[in-house]
């Protein structure tokens, strides 16, 4: 078969990658970033932390298993953009009910496939992240240049992503109530609750204290979700006034908010982690996790002391702070996603100790 290269990536230096598009044929400028996993690309592609991100993936073959009704990670997908070595537009799979390009043409974002996606990975690795545009295969390279140099990105994308009513995911015979601050939630997050008991009131992020309270939940879950951590001053805020009140748990964004809302800080990235192997130590126990990952900011392990959290957890390629905990105030939280998908589901148990937590309150 003979490809037709209609499309192109331009990096801020002015690197063109050529490519087939498949997706929504629009142009997109966004920030660039890689993923490492080698199953889970609908989880991916449907996770609302990768809202205004264009990511290439590292494996080499996607689209083979196409896209079941049940594996979405959100309801509507907000992703900037995907770049894949080789894409299959002819799944084998007995669940799937749409290809990837349909759904991305669904949801107006843009693919590129057939491109060299390992020295593009390098590339962030070497330089970081940074500003990407696709568009098609005749735009002029200076009018792009000019394009990229005078995008920002957004800094409003947590409000964008998140419900804007709430709305429930009820289980029977329930044993207690969680308020989970939606940032971007993954709904995984929420299937996990579920199962273990909870009946989960989802509410937009900015939310006050006043109104969470209301609702007299037994445990506060702050979600994952695109960004910068700072700019979510609504739930650093909400974490500043329920401290010690109720029992928290955060994961991912969820985790940078807790650790800014304590005093601690946190920095940005040079490439982030992504991918589905990352090796955490648990350092109460001494056990190593392989974790699921998706993070542009980290908390930074030198800020943490003259704060009441201790660190639990570190990732063991560059030593950064996987999670973090507040015994006197009722709080823990992990960098990493402990409910998968896609990913290892080592760190499940993290959702026990959060059940431990409200059922301690409840005695």
């Amino acid at each position: 078969m003979n490809r037709i290269f209609d499309r192109k990536i331009i990096l801020e230096d002015g690197t063109e990658f050529y490519g087939s598009g498949f997706g929504a044929k629009r142009d997109a400028l966004v920030e660039l970033v890689f993923n490492t996993s080698m199953v889970g690309y609908q989880e991916i592609v449907s996770d609302p932390s990768y809202t205004d991100q264009m990511v290439c993936m590292t494996y080499p073959l996607i689209g083979n298993y196409g896209m079941t009704d049940e594996d979405y990670e959100t309801k509507v997908l907000t992703m900037g953009g995907l770049i894949v070595r080789e894409y299959n537009d002819l799944p084998s799979n007995f669940r799937y009910t749409k290809t990837l390009s349909e759904v991305l043409e669904e949801y107006n974002i843009p693919g590129i496939s057939g491109v060299d996606t390992r020295k593009i990975t390098r590339i962030i690795r070497d330089e970081g992240s940074q500003k990407v545009m696709i568009t098609a295969a005749s735009t002029p390279l200076e009018e792009a240049i000019e394009k990229i140099k005078a995008y920002n990105i957004p800094t409003d994308m947590v409000s964008r992503v998140s419900c804007k009513k709430r709305w429930y995911s009820r289980t029977p015979n329930h044993k207690y109530d969680v308020v989970a601050i939606d940032c971007g939630i993954k709904l995984n997050i929420v299937r996990k609750l579920n199962e273990k008991g909870c009946n989960v009131t989802v509410v937009p992020y900015d939310t006050t204290a006043e109104e969470i309270m209301k609702i007299h939940p037994d445990g506060l879950f702050l979600s994952n979700g695109p960004g910068n951590p700072e700019d979510v001053t609504p739930v650093i805020n909400v974490v500043k006034e329920l401290k010690g009140k109720l029992p928290i748990f955060g994961i991912c964004l969820g985790h940078q908010m807790i650790s800014l809302a304590l005093g601690a800080k946190t920095f940005k990235m040079k490439f982030g982690h992504r991918g589905g192997n990352h090796p955490v130590m648990n350092l109460e126990t001494g056990k190593i996790e392989i974790t699921s990952q998706n993070h542009s900011y980290a908390v930074d392990c030198d800020s943490l002391g003259g704060t009441e959290l201790k660190m639990t957890h570190k990732n063991l390629l560059d030593n950064t702070a996987e999670g973090v905990e507040s015994i006197e105030n009722k709080i823990f939280s992990v960098q990493y996603h402990p409910e998968s998908a896609p990913g290892p589901q080592d760190s499940e148990y993290l959702f026990d100790k959060f059940i431990s937590l409200m059922a301690k309150e409840a005695e």
